[in-house]
């Protein structure tokens, strides 16, 4: 379960590795001036892949979890999927849902881990692989990886390379889940730090 760019290597390190029984993904969306329907990254990177694709208008619907629960999947894979996962979802596969996360959790929960951690001018940031639960990235942790920023980082750039880093290690996560070895490191219950959703008005400069 994907949408964006980010979200592309972990499906083409996870096809290497797993049994992908479906990609599930966001409608497709108007883009670019010519507000055209374009597929989301994840769809074209899926049909390149020959794998089967679902884009629910709306996943959390009786017959959308239906159709995933009628195929009995393990395990799910979640990176930027920009839908939250009911409790009903989240029970549908038999081992739970496995989460890539651009951050180093507890801190930078939520939708935009990397632009925050530039912004505060941190110096390293990283990758989280977690047991979903009804929270907002606070799940057990099971995986995490270092990586040093940049001077010249970009949300972009760094976004990126986090993809890169996240892909094999979300791979590893699920087989590791699978097999019944997954640490299931808790969060803890205080601290950490929430990254919400970007707004227009975040991008207001004071001259």
């Amino acid at each position: 379960m994907g949408t964006p760019d980010f979200a592309v290597p972990a499906l083409r390190a996870v096809a290497r590795s797993c049994d992908v029984v479906t990609v599930v993904t966001q409608p497709d969306r108007a883009r670019g001036r010519g507000r055209e329907l374009a597929p989301s990254a994840v769809a074209a990177a899926a049909t390149e892949l020959g794998l089967p694709l679902q884009r629910p208008d709306e996943l959390r619907s009786t017959a959308a979890r239906e159709r995933l629960a009628a195929l009995a999947p393990d395990l799910f894979a979640v990176v930027a999927f920009g839908v939250i996962l009911t409790p009903e979802l989240l029970a549908v596969p038999r081992l739970g849902a496995v989460n890539l996360h651009g951050s180093l959790l507890p801190e930078y929960r939520g939708a935009s881990p990397v632009q925050r951690a530039l912004w505060d001018g941190r110096a390293f940031s990283g990758v989280t692989t977690l047991f979903m639960d009804e929270g907002v990235d606070t799940g057990a942790m099971i995986l995490q990886r270092w990586l040093a920023i940049e001077p010249t980082d970009t949300a972009g750039t760094l976004a990126a390379r986090l993809a890169e880093l996240g892909a094999p290690l979300l791979a590893e996560s699920l087989l590791l889940a699978h097999g019944g070895r997954a640490p299931r490191r808790p969060q803890p219950a205080a601290g950490g730090s929430y990254a919400g959703k970007l707004h227009k008005r975040d991008g207001a400069i004071a001259w």
